[in-house]
């Protein structure tokens, strides 16, 4: 079966699966999804959820967090690990949205991906979910499943997957795709324990069953 092929099926079983599927980060408007994706790295999307709260209560926008010292931003999210490098981060980007983008965030992937601590994930993501263009968020889910279901064979680097996907996933399936494997990454085809194949609707088509 062409990967193409294998993508279809594999994407028509996920859609039976995880029919109500989405980001699982809370935000109300674009700049605060580039803070959570930020804040997400190496950390749990609950947790951020939680840390943001107090975050936004603070600073309740752009202009706000571009004023604040990075150390004040640290204090608050400090909870979800590295909190020097995302304070910094997220400091910087809030002052670029502030002077060239009028508060707003860039509907523009190449823009996107000149904001500090924005990789093409957080781009990708950004475009997906937020201005509702094709995108493949290649986080660490995706690439576990892709390689497991032989959508992808033996690839690791972020990139690399995601430009092999563009090559197999319709655009127009690419965004909630992605969403769909983290869905499934987290209930059966998990990291730290033994995937859960006596209960994956796609045993059938998964290439790590032999099929």
């Amino acid at each position: 079966m062409k990967k193409s092929e294998l993508a279809k099926k594999i994407i028509e079983k996920l859609k039976e699966e995880y029919p109500d599927t989405g980001c699982t980060l809370d935000y109300d408007d674009a700049w605060k999804l580039l803070v959570s994706v930020r804040l997400a790295a190496q950390c749990t999307d609950a947790r951020v959820n939680v840390v943001v709260q107090e975050l936004y209560q603070k600073f309740p926008d752009v202009n706000a967090l571009a004023e604040a010292e990075a150390e004040e931003i640290e204090e608050i999210v400090k909870p979800c690990g590295l909190g020097h490098s995302k304070a910094r981060d997220i400091s910087a980007c809030m002052k670029i949205l502030r002077d060239k983008y009028q508060g707003k965030v860039p509907e523009d992937f190449d823009a996107l991906l000149k904001l500090p601590g924005v990789g093409r994930k957080s781009a990708n993501l950004v475009m997906g979910d937020v201005f509702g263009k094709p995108a493949v968020v290649t986080d660490t889910h995706c690439i576990r499943l892709v390689n497991r279901m032989g959508l992808v064979d033996g690839i690791k680097e972020p990139k690399k997957v995601e430009m092999e996907l563009w090559k197999i996933i319709p655009p127009e399936e690419s965004n909630d795709f992605c969403h769909r494997l983290v869905d499934h990454g987290r209930e059966v085809c998990t990291a730290r324990t033994k995937p859960h194949c006596e209960k994956c609707c796609l045993c059938d088509l998964c290439a790590k069953n032999g099929v």
